[in-house]
């Protein structure tokens, strides 16, 4: 037994061995964190919750007279508006929450250098704020049905799952971004890059059926096709998900969600020393 002169000898990879149960230890971290978020990110703002409302609302405007109006393409079964503005939501939640995660390790810095704690909380809890943006602006698409007297079927018990789905594939990539932002900040330019590139090779103001089909197996790579799909599919689409576009941009998901983790997990050690 060591006596209390002894030095305190702290192991190289002690926590290793703890870490996922650590992750459940320090849920109130992860709840503290994610709640100065939502706070910072309203409480000083001049209209508050209602910035989470006029971005969406006026890229769906936007989007709706270019591509039906002008454009008119088909919409299928739902009215346009409605169209853009299942496809919006999602994919206004998938860029806040990739935008927000590959900043978190540099935003606090501070906090890395002096205390220990998985440090996967901290993109983690970023994407809390991300979620209460989509319940806020959710309130845009339930006003269009109500305006267009559109009521979903029992597909829309469906939608959790493809929220969940759109986090999962946001989440990858940002573990992977903010990881990679500790050791080379210029990556703070590649995200928003990532993010405006991703809007126009996303079926948001269109519907995936106007792609060539010899194409499309390549298009679904892209992981947001399936989530937007999914989305409309649960408002009334039914012609509009195809499953195996669907199982590939999961998959894609997934591949990404896997690979950000494991990169995430092998870079941490040295996120204090380098940040």
């Amino acid at each position: 037994m060591s006596s209390p002169k002894d030095p305190l000898i702290i192991e190289a990879g002690r926590a290793e061995a703890h870490y996922w149960r650590d992750l459940w230890r320090y849920r109130e971290l992860f709840g503290f964190l994610a709640w100065r978020d939502i706070l910072v990110r309203y409480k000083q703002t001049a209209i508050g919750v209602a910035w989470a409302l006029i971005r969406p609302l006026l890229t769906m405007v936007i989007f709706t007279v270019i591509f039906g109006n002008v454009a008119k393409l088909p919409s299928g079964p739902l009215p346009y508006a409605i169209l853009v503005g299942a496809a919006m939501l999602p994919w206004q939640f998938f860029s806040n929450a990739l935008s927000e995660s590959s900043q978190s390790l540099v935003s606090n810095a501070n906090l890395i250098s002096k205390v220990y704690f998985p440090r996967l909380i901290l993109p983690a809890s970023t994407v809390v704020v991300s979620l209460v943006d989509f319940a806020i602006s959710f309130v845009i698409l339930i006003g269009l049905m109500i305006w267009y007297s559109y009521a979903p079927g029992w597909q829309v018990l469906a939608l959790p799952v493809f929220v969940i789905l759109a986090l999962l594939a946001a989440l990858g990539p940002g573990l992977l971004i903010t990881a990679l932002n500790v050791k080379y900040r210029d990556f703070r330019f590649i995200t928003p890059f990532i993010v405006q590139f991703g809007l126009f090779v996303s079926p948001v103001g269109f519907r995936s059926s106007v792609i060539p089909e010899q194409w499309r197996l390549l298009y679904s790579l892209n992981p947001m096709v399936g989530v937007i799909d999914g989305f409309r599919w649960c408002l009334g689409d039914s012609s509009g998900l195809d499953l195996p576009a669907l199982a590939i941009s999961l998959s894609t998901a997934m591949a990404l969600l896997i690979f950000g983790v494991r990169y995430f997990r092998k870079m941490e050690r040295g996120f204090a020393d380098v940040i």
